[in-house]
């Protein structure tokens, strides 16, 4: 009788585990479907410029309209599901995220395309905060925590990875649509495996300024405008779009000064060493989504490879992804992560300049292999150094603000990366590679002069 007594709880115990677990998959896999969308694209866009006959600037629009809006919202995004409910929130954001991803596979045409790139990079601004929140409701114990956040947080290396690679298998078998059509199983995968109260999380009471939050939206989606109309030389569209910028910019200071709930915490960019970790994060997305914009371009214009050789050809930037998180957070453990968002840096200038000699030494595929074997390592060095140096450099009780704040500077710099990397791509593919490396090298010397990790190591 004590026996059978004992073995109950456990039993129960185990039960509870499987159904966290089964949740954890799911939440990761919806992560997983976010970030996959913003590289799976990368090696289609010859193909989606001949099947849509669109410019340069078009395809531009194709990438940015995702990253623009999931950029904009994160900063609300987090307040959004304290108030209606983390699970309600992603639940919501992965169901518009599949329609969207069902719908741009038969987009008639390509600015029906960009609006449901749009609509999906809302959905996944909600789905990014609201995704933590469940993990911290499933794992309250701090080390479990730790632990399902490390093993979420590594499906984001996997994503980066499979990117390059899935995209070019898809469109060398079925064309650029098949590739919004991957996101369909998995998103209705994520659905099942997060059904249930296990997920389930309270609801607050926060403020949100939805008239701040849209004038941040019309600020990053009008300069965004206004950069690729430059690029494309329209100036007069150029110039309309700028000065309406110029308003939304004052619109959005004036209702932010007066906010109860402002969008941007001011008290954070207040620290020379939060701005300085911002504007790494920015370069780091920027050299990273800028590079996935244009070297397809040179490799399947330029270098006539077919999609799928073109996604084989970036796995020296994806590898060090998947591979070497787990020694950059034992780095940073013992020496800090101030070194290692140093090295970052200098390995993507380094990886931009090898890059660079590609296209004017025509170099061949050992050069780019190194070039972006360089910007991979780099990328996986910086940004979970990033992290750890930010949430230490934060005022006390801003870490979760910071953390917003860290995702949506670095959807902006990977909007600018393909918007200034592609206008100057129009001049000469080395131009805008030269341009990514001087972004970083900029970058490191702003970070070295602010020290924005903690001084010690």
């Amino acid at each position: 009788m004590t026996l059978l007594s004992s073995s109950a709880p456990a039993r129960a115990d185990l039960r509870q585990r499987r159904r966290h677990s089964t949740a954890l998959t799911g939440i990761s896999l919806g992560y997983f479907m976010v970030l996959l969308d913003m590289t799976v694209l990368s090696v289609a866009e010859p193909a989606l410029a001949s099947s849509l006959d669109t410019t340069m600037a078009g395809l531009q629009w194709a990438t940015v309209g995702y990253t623009v809006a999931f950029a904009a919202l994160l900063l609300s995004a987090g307040a959004a599901a304290d108030r209606f409910g983390a699970e309600r929130l992603f639940r919501a954001g992965i169901a518009v995220f599949t329609l969207a991803s069902l719908l741009s596979a038969f987009a008639p045409g390509l600015w029906a395309l960009v609006l449901l790139r749009a609509i999906s990079g809302v959905a996944a601004a909600l789905c990014v905060p609201a995704s933590m929140a469940m993990i911290a409701q499933l794992y309250p114990e701090p080390a479990a925590r730790a632990r399902a956040v490390s093993a979420w947080a590594a499906i984001s290396g996997a994503a980066v990875a499979a990117g390059p690679i899935a995209g070019g298998a898809l469109v060398g078998a079925a064309g650029w649509r098949s590739i919004f059509l991957v996101n369909v199983p998995i998103g209705l995968a994520v659905l099942a495996l997060t059904y249930g109260p296990a997920v389930a999380c309270p609801r607050g009471y926060r403020r949100i300024d939805w008239p701040a939050q849209l004038a941040a939206v019309a600020v990053l989606a009008l300069v965004t405008d206004a950069l690729i109309a430059a690029g494309a030389q329209a100036w007069a569209h150029a110039a309309w779009s700028s000065v309406g910028c110029g308003v939304s910019v004052r619109v959005f200071y004036v209702l932010e000064r007066h906010s109860r709930a402002p969008v941007l915490n001011r008290a954070l960019l207040r620290s020379g060493r939060v701005r300085a970790g911002l504007l790494a994060a920015a370069a780091v997305n920027f050299a990273l989504t800028g590079g996935l914009f244009v070297l397809p371009l040179l490799l399947q214009q330029e270098r006539h490879l077919n999609p799928l050789q073109t996604g084989l050809a970036f796995l020296p930037l994806t590898v060090p992804f998947a591979a070497n998180p787990p020694f950059t957070g034992r780095i940073v453990a013992r020496v800090g992560p101030r070194r290692p968002i140093l090295a970052g840096l200098a390995l993507l200038t380094a990886g931009g300049a090898a890059l660079v000699w590609v296209v004017f030494a025509d170099g061949g595929y050992r050069w780019l292999a190194v070039g972006l074997l360089m910007t991979g390592f780099g990328v996986s060095y910086a940004l979970p150094a990033l992290v750890a140096a930010l949430v230490g450099a934060a005022p006390a009780g801003t870490a979760g603000a910071v953390g917003g704040l860290l995702n949506a500077v670095r959807q902006v710099g990977a909007t600018l990366g393909v918007v200034v990397m592609g206008a100057a791509a129009a001049v000469g593919t080395g131009w805008a590679l030269l341009m990514s490396a001087a972004v970083c090298t900029i970058a490191w010397f702003v970070f070295a002069v602010a020290r924005p990790a903690e001084t010690t190591g």
